[in-house]
C-alpha cells in the first residue's frame, strides 16, 4: 500500500509539473503572438477580431485579463481620420463632389466599422436617408502588406495544435481578411442576401444602393431600430423570440442557403417596429441585418458532412463520428483519437442545441462550451492536438461560437434543438417563427437545401 501511495503521489507530483510546463508554454506563446499583433499597423486589429483565438482562453487564467487587455487595444486601435480626409475617399471613389450626390451628409460618423465609418446622408435624386460606409485612407493596403506576416502567427499557433494545417488555415483568413477590404464585394453579398430575404417575415436585409457602390465606399438605405444593448433588457418572451430570429439567420443562412455572414457581432442587427399591413402574416418586430463584408459561401458537401456529424453526436453513434471526421480529414492520425472521446468532445461544442430541451443561454455556458472546444484547459485537449480544422470549416465554427455569445447575452430560454431539426433533419417547424420561415421559403425561388437525414 505504501508503495502504491508513493507511485501516486509522484505521478500526481508528474501531472502537476506536466501542466505548469503546459501553462508557460501557453504564456510565452501567448506573449510572442501578441508581439506579432502589435508589429502590424494596419491589420493587426481585423486579425484580432477574426482570429479571437486568445478572447477563449488559449492563456491561463492568471494571464488571461492582460493578454486581453492587450489584444482590446489592437482591435479598438481605429486610426483618428478627420472628416475631410474621409470626404476625399468619397469624392475619389464617387467621382463627383459630395454636394452632387447628398443633399444632406452628416459630418459626424453614426457608426465605426473595424477599417472604416459610417455616416447618415440623403441622396439628392430621390431623397432616400442612406447609410454611406467609408474606408479608411491608406488603411487596405496597411491590412494587405500586413496579411503576408500572418504566417508567423499560424507557426506560433501550431506550436499548441501541432496537427494544425497552418498555411493553409492562413491563406482561409488572408482571402476572408481580403474579401473584407472590398466594399463592392460586400455589397454583392448584401444585395444577394436583400434578393432572398426580401418579403421576409421577420428577416429585413437593407437595400443597397448599387450604383455608389466602390471599393472603398459602400451607400445602402438607413434602417432604424433598437440597438442590441436595448435588447437585453427586455421581458424574456420577447428575448426569446429576438434570440429565435437571430439562431434562425445564421445558422439557417449556412444550412440551408450554404452562405452565411461570418460577423454576427451586436453591432450587425437592430430590432425594427412591426411592418404595417393587414395581410401580413407576422405583426411581430422584425430584425435587420447588415454588415456581409466578412461573408462565406461553403461548398455543400461541407455543409452535408457537418449536418451528418451532429446527426452522429445527436444518436450517439461514435463510431459514424470518428469515421466522418477521419475520411474527411479532420484527423490526420485516426488511430490516436478514441471514438469515443471524439463524440464526448464535439458534444461539448455543440450541446446546447443537440439536446432535446430548453437551455437557458447565458454567459457563463457561453464560456464553458467556448473553453470544451478551444482551450488547453479543457479535457479533450490532448486528443485535440491530434486533430486539425479544415479551411472550408474555419469561418462556420467561427460563426456559430459568436452566435452562442451573442445568444448568451440576451439570456434567452429556448428549445435550440427542435429549431436545428429543421436543418438537420428535415423536420417540420414546431414554433410560430418556424412556421412563417417555412411558408415564405415554399414560396420562394430560393428553396432551402433539403437534410439527407
Amino acid at each position: 500500500m505504501k508503495q502504491l501511495g508513493t507511485r501516486a503521489a509522484n505521478l500526481a507530483r508528474d501531472e502537476r509539473a506536466a501542466q505548469e510546463a503546459l501553462a508557460r508554454r501557453q504564456v510565452e506563446t501567448a506573449k510572442q503572438i501578441v508581439a506579432a499583433l502589435g508589429q502590424m499597423k494596419g491589420a493587426a486589429m481585423k486579425i484580432g477580431q477574426v482570429m479571437s483565438f486568445l478572447d477563449v482562453g488559449l492563456v491561463p487564467r492568471e494571464y488571461r485579463d492582460e493578454f486581453q487587455r492587450e489584444l482590446a487595444k489592437l482591435r479598438d486601435a481605429a486610426p483618428t481620420v478627420s472628416f475631410e480626409q474621409m470626404r476625399k475617399v468619397i469624392e475619389e471613389e464617387l467621382e463627383e463632389p459630395l454636394e452632387e450626390i447628398f443633399a444632406e451628409f452628416d459630418t459626424e460618423p453614426i457608426a465605426a466599422a473595424s477599417i472604416g465609418q459610417v455616416y447618415r446622408a440623403v441622396l439628392r435624386e430621390d431623397g432616400r436617408e442612406v447609410a454611406v460606409k467609408v474606408q479608411y485612407p491608406g488603411i487596405a493596403a496597411a491590412v494587405r502588406a500586413d496579411l503576408q506576416n500572418l504566417e508567423v502567427i499560424m507557426r506560433l499557433l501550431k506550436g499548441l495544435t501541432p496537427k494544425l494545417d497552418a498555411k493553409a488555415i492562413a491563406a482561409e483568413v488572408k482571402a476572408r481578411i481580403g474579401d473584407e477590404l472590398d466594399y463592392e464585394l460586400e455589397a454583392q453579398n448584401q444585395r444577394a442576401l436583400a434578393r432572398i430575404f426580401e418579403g421576409h417575415p421577420f428577416v429585413a436585409i437593407p437595400k443597397v444602393v448599387g450604383h455608389l457602390c466602390r471599393e472603398r465606399v459602400m451607400v445602402s438605405e438607413l434602417v432604424r431600430g433598437k440597438p442590441f444593448e436595448a435588447l437585453k433588457g427586455l421581458p424574456l418572451e420577447a428575448r426569446n423570440r429576438i434570440g429565435e430570429m437571430i439562431f434562425r439567420f445564421y445558422l439557417g443562412c449556412m444550412y440551408r442557403l450554404h452562405q452565411f455572414s461570418g460577423d454576427p457581432h451586436p453591432g450587425n442587427f437592430l430590432l425594427l417596429p412591426p411592418a404595417c399591413g393587414p395581410d401580413l402574416p407576422w405583426r411581430g418586430e422584425r430584425l435587420a441585418f447588415f454588415d456581409f463584408g466578412l461573408f462565406k459561401r461553403i461548398n455543400p458537401s461541407a455543409v452535408e458532412l457537418e449536418l451528418a456529424a451532429q446527426r452522429a453526436v445527436i444518436e450517439g453513434d461514435a463510431d459514424r463520428l470518428h469515421k466522418l471526421l477521419a475520411d474527411a480529414g479532420f484527423l490526420p492520425e485516426p488511430q490516436r483519437v478514441d471514438p469515443q472521446h471524439l463524440l464526448e468532445f464535439v458534444r461539448d461544442g455543440i450541446w446546447w442545441y443537440a439536446t432535446d430541451r430548453e437551455v437557458e443561454l447565458t454567459p457563463e455556458v457561453a464560456t464553458q462550451v467556448m473553453i470544451e472546444s478551444a482551450d488547453p484547459r479543457s479535457r479533450h485537449f490532448a486528443e485535440m492536438r491530434h486533430q486539425t480544422m479544415l479551411p472550408e470549416h474555419l469561418f462556420g465554427r467561427r460563426m456559430e461560437m459568436l452566435v452562442l455569445a451573442v445568444l448568451s447575452q440576451l439570456r434567452p430560454k429556448v428549445n435550440w434543438h427542435r429549431i436545428a431539426r429543421e436543418w438537420i433533419y428535415g423536420d417540420p417547424p414546431q414554433t410560430e417563427l418556424g412556421r412563417l420561415e417555412a411558408e415564405f421559403f415554399a414560396a420562394s425561388p430560393f428553396l432551402p437545401a433539403a437534410p439527407r437525414g
